[in-house]
């Protein structure tokens, strides 16, 4: 099974030391509505199913990924020295074949690096998390002047199928005035969030202005997607970095 055409890999200026890789919901064999690479071991699934999987993902990494006990917090974990499913949002890594991963299914999975190729990182950016300040949790913990870093916004939720409510757009208006500018007004204490432009105000905050990817649409593009805000029971996308 060629698992890698079902895959996407980051377009973005990395170095040539960096690698990256995000799943699909293609190319596995777990069963609907977890259909088929679900690599998401808490959602439900046939856990024989999910670790087929990984076993497939397992022939494209260099390790094992560092799986992370997700909780929509800041915690970072260091893929260098982690065990099994630290409980973070975020994880870096300095060693080669060190593998950070993060799993979503509507959140936005963002990928951090180095100019020189020195230090990797991935964040699980869902609202909370992105409004608590994870992806400054996860640059503070790279140890790195954020202006020689680069950013890959892996796929999410757009913004036309993203309704929050009022204290949703509270939390990042008061952090950041501008991010005013990415909800659009609907039904009266509702808002269309665009979580991608408020994850770039984050990385502009930081001096991060080399941004990439960003605008696929989880919700919208079923046959390559787990959506949970469309679905409910689904399954999990993974994000991955490492060096080489």
């Amino acid at each position: 099974m060629n698992l890698l055409k079902h895959c996407i890999i980051p377009d973005w200026p990395a170095p040539a030391g960096v690698k990256a890789l995000q799943t699909t919901r293609q190319g596995g064999v777990s069963i609907a509505p977890y259909d088929s690479l679900n690599l998401g071991s808490h959602v439900g699934d046939n856990p024989l199913a999910v670790a087929r999987n990984r076993v497939l993902l397992n022939t494209l990494l260099p390790s094992e990924p560092v799986w992370l006990e997700q909780v929509h917090g800041t915690v970072v974990a260091n893929a260098d020295m982690a065990s099994c499913r630290p409980q973070a949002d975020a994880c870096i890594a300095r060693h080669r074949a060190a593998v950070c991963a993060v799993m979503t299914a509507d959140c936005l999975p963002v990928l951090l690096c180095d100019a020189q190729g020195s230090v990797v990182g991935a964040v699980h950016a869902g609202w909370k998390g992105l409004a608590a300040g994870v992806i400054e949790a996860a640059v503070l913990a790279m140890d790195i002047a954020p202006q020689s870093l680069m950013a890959w916004l892996g796929p999410a939720i757009s913004q036309d199928n993203f309704e929050v409510g009022d204290e949703v757009r509270a939390a990042f208006v008061a952090a950041q005035p501008q991010a005013e500018a990415a909800f659009i007004s609907g039904q009266p204490g509702k808002w269309f969030a665009d979580i991608y432009a408020l994850a770039r105000l984050r990385l502009n905050a930081l001096g991060i202005t080399q941004i990439y990817g960003g605008g696929r649409c989880t919700y919208r593009e079923r046959e390559r997607f787990f959506s949970y805000r469309r679905d409910g029971a689904t399954g999990r996308i993974g994000t991955f970095i490492w060096l080489e």
